[in-house]
């Protein structure tokens, strides 16, 4: 979410603040501001509602001094996004910026009205800064003062103050939400993310759960959340700044699509070599695992949903399954032998994380599929897999998801094969399988025509099902999740079986209806339920293959067809169709593609 960047550096810091704000609007935002303080050690800000051209066109005629700040983009919790709620907050001498929720906020608030401390937005962080700014009117040092405000927040936060009259010092705090400090010659930095930071400097510190800094010119000095002094290990970090661009296409979405044969090739070339998997997962051995537990959100969920499918058919481990938010406050009980799997593209996720932390010493080990090596997330698994995918700028997951299926596959494949479920030539055979995707895949991509066609229609229709039987069910979830989310258009993802058991009661004739259909052993069944979709005057959109669609019959309104696939990959292939049909309806919408309304890349807050 919030995008957090903190400079002491021997350059004007506005614009490299700026700059290195754009490198995190992918995790979405709805206003941005920074604050310096200049040579006179004077402290000024400039926000501004909305993209961040709207704070660069500020600055241009209100300039700012100084070659120390902090910036922010907010996505918006409490309060409305106004420039009043932008962040930096400011009271007296105190600056902050934060990333979190300040969950004991009110209670906070209506103890300093009591001592007569006035507000002036509607944001739980104003109260941080605040207290700051109390605790120094008190007399207290910068470090003291944010000290004593630390012990008084409950919640999630990531925060970075700036004080008045001190160019040489920032402090950070990061509880629940990721903060990173960057090291440069006689400058520092801060970062919610190591891309803010990459151009600056590839020498990384992760602040760990609870730890905060004291931030100077010559270095940090880092204590944990009992105010111990700790010694957190500085990591050089390959990032590569400008791989963050849109390399000749309209939106990252696009280019993030088109990149998914290779991403894909990449995850088979590193974890299969000739007819064996290499995936190495220390201390896991799934003759030893009774049953699998996966949690994840949004995408990433529906990923675990197709992991669930080829788990159970092909290793026959029973797989739990598992929305994070929801997850750890029912208590679930863990039976013996429970590997526990957490998916985050980020790494950050914050009802992941804490699910995580929830299933820490219940569940017999943690592995994680992960984006980011170096995320929390990651930190805290037992074993973290890396899903090769790239920097991924879109809200809208794409090559993410693909990168977590193809993993998935490959690991389920690795269950199946110690479990005794498949021989060495049933594995190579399916090995063989996998090394036909990135083609297919490339194949898939030509519908782009095609599909631009079918979304130029869709985009008139208010509301959209999807249906899918078997693993091509969390498909149709994933579709109607993309479409809804860039293009606004109200859409809903069911089980093929499910359609007489309510939603057939939307069919008419303005509802279009896609039906992912590969040419399966459920096809048969799954052609019966367009019948009834037809029969209704529905019309339906058919992803399918050729030999598929020729046996659908008449009726059909719309065909996409893909290359004919086994079955094992098809829920990774039929992907693509899925995500283009999102995209060139939201592009006919006129919608934001990369930056839809009120989302955000990286969820940071439950």
């Amino acid at each position: 979410m919030c995008g957090i960047v903190g400079v002491l550096g021997n350059h004007e810091a506005a614009p490299i603040l700026v700059e290195a704000l754009k490198r995190l609007e992918y995790r979405g935002y709805d206003s941005a501001g920074i604050a310096t303080i200049n040579d006179a050690g004077q402290l000024g800000r400039r926000r501004a509602v909305g993209k961040l051209v709207n704070l660069s066109d500020k600055l241009v005629h209100e300039p700012l001094a100084g070659k120390s700040g902090i910036g922010h983009t907010r996505w918006a919790t409490h309060g409305a996004p106004t420039t009043d709620n932008a962040h930096p907050h400011r009271a007296g001498s105190v600056a902050v910026v934060h990333n979190g929720i300040i969950e004991n906020f009110r209670e906070l608030r209506e103890e300093m009205a009591n001592e007569g401390l006035e507000f002036e937005t509607e944001t739980d962080t104003e109260t941080v800064a605040l207290l700051a700014q109390h605790f120094v009117a008190q007399g207290k040092s910068p470090k003291d003062a944010v000290e004593a405000t630390l012990a008084k927040l409950d919640g999630a936060f990531a925060l970075c103050f700036l004080f008045d009259g001190d160019d040489d010092l920032m402090i950070a705090a990061r509880k629940g939400s990721p903060l990173a400090i960057g090291h440069g010659e006689g400058e520092m930095f801060v970062g919610s993310d190591a891309i803010a930071l990459a151009p600056m400097t590839d020498k990384i510190t992760y602040l760990e759960e609870g730890d905060w800094a004291i931030v100077t010119r010559s270095g940090a000095e880092i204590f944990d959340s009992a105010g111990r002094r700790a010694n957190r290990q500085m990591k050089h970090v390959k990032l590569d700044a400008t791989r963050i661009e849109k390399d000749g296409y309209k939106h990252y979405m696009a280019k993030e699509i088109a990149q998914q044969p290779s991403v894909v090739g990449d995850v088979i070339e590193t974890y299969i070599s000739g007819d064996k998997i290499t995936m190495e997962l220390e201390g896991i051995d799934f003759t030893k695992v009774d049953r699998l537990s996966i949690v994840a959100c949004g995408t990433a969920y529906y990923a675990g949903l197709v992991a669930k499918y080829w788990f159970e058919h092909y290793a026959r481990l029973p797989v739990d399954i598992d929305v994070a938010s929801e997850f750890r406050y029912r208590e679930a009980p863990f039976a013996p032998k429970t590997l526990g799997v957490f998916v985050s593209q980020s790494g950050e996720t914050a009802d992941t994380l804490a699910a995580l932390r929830y299933s820490t010493g219940k569940a017999d080990k943690i592995l994680s599929l992960i984006n980011v090596p170096e995320s929390s997330i990651a930190r805290e698994s037992d074993v973290a897999v890396e899903i090769l995918a790239g920097i991924e700028v879109s809200v809208a997951s794409t090559k993410a998801f693909t990168c977590q299926l193809t993993c998935f596959a490959i690991m389920a494949l690795k269950a199946a094969h110690e479990r005794g479920h498949l021989d060495d030539a049933e594995l190579a055979a399916h090995l063989a399988e996998l090394r036909q995707l990135p083609g297919l895949m490339s194949h898939a991509l030509t519908i782009d025509t095609a599909t631009k066609a079918i979304a130029d229609k869709l985009a008139e229709a208010r509301d959209v099902l999807f249906l899918g039987r078997g693993q091509m069910f969390p498909l149709a979830l994933e579709g109607a999740l993309k479409l809804k989310e860039i293009s606004y258009i109200h859409a809903e993802g069911y089980a093929s079986g499910e359609l007489k058991h309510g939603p057939i009661a939307l069919v008419d004739k303005f509802t279009p209806v896609v039906v992912m259909a590969p040419h399966d052993g459920l096809f048969d069944k799954t052609v019966s339920n367009m019948q009834e979709v037809m029969a209704r005057g529905g019309r339906v959109v058919l992803v399918s293959d050729s030999r598929a669609a020729d046996e659908a019959g008449d009726g059909v309104w719309q065909t996409l067809s893909l290359p004919e696939a086994p079955e094992l990959i098809q829920p990774i292939l039929y992907a693509v169709p899925a995500q283009l049909l999102a995209y060139h309806t939201a592009i006919a919408k006129g919608t934001d593609v990369d930056q839809p309304r009120n989302l955000a890349k990286s969820v940071t807050v439950e």
